[in-house]
């Protein structure tokens, strides 16, 4: 991919892998370029979330960026806080996040998957109006979809090994795999 076709894909959106009946529906900060050039949510070579996902149990093996599509199988989905695509996540306004929480939770009202994880506590917080919020279960529901803040599987995220983020991505599985309390 050269520079002036990842530039070319700047401001584009990516499609959402959903549909009725998730279990989980992962929701990533916004698309990087290389993703709005090739369509495939995670792209980026040095993105960690397709190997977490696998290491965590939620898929029986690591799936590449372009077999998204197979999530749908095991009742997983993707989207975004912000729909546009941008070289970096510091290109976005918070007004930008706190639409896309709005629209994100519209989405999740017609959707009604078990669980929302939002990968990036930072852009949860900024989204929900939720300065507090922490990596884990939150308090806040949407309707009957719980949430739950995951760390960003971004290369760039130093903070949180793939093992280390594996583990807590595999808590929300293993509560995701619970039955509902009632």
């Amino acid at each position: 991919m050269t520079p002036d076709e990842l530039e070319a894909a700047r401001d584009r959106v990516v499609p959402d892998v959903v549909s009725g009946g998730l279990r989980v529906l992962f929701c990533g900060i916004n698309p990087g370029l290389l993703s709005a050039a090739t369509g495939h949510h995670f792209a980026r070579p040095g993105n960690r979330f397709w190997p977490v996902l696998h290491l965590s149990g939620f898929t029986p093996r690591r799936l590449a960026p372009e077999e998204q599509e197979e999530l749908l199988t095991y009742r997983l989905g993707i989207t975004n806080v912000v729909a546009r695509a941008t070289a970096r996540a510091d290109e976005l306004t918070a007004e930008e996040f706190r639409e896309g929480g709005r629209i994100l939770t519209a989405k999740v009202e017609r959707l009604r998957p078990d669980w929302l994880a939002v990968v990036g506590v930072t852009a949860y917080r900024t989204a929900f109006g939720d300065r507090r919020a922490r990596i884990g279960p939150q308090d806040r529901t949407i309707g009957t979809t719980r949430i739950w803040a995951l760390p960003n599987p971004s290369g760039l995220n130093a903070h949180w090994t793939a093992e280390s983020m594996a583990q807590e991505y595999a808590r929300l599985r293993e509560a995701a795999e619970a039955p509902p309390t009632p």
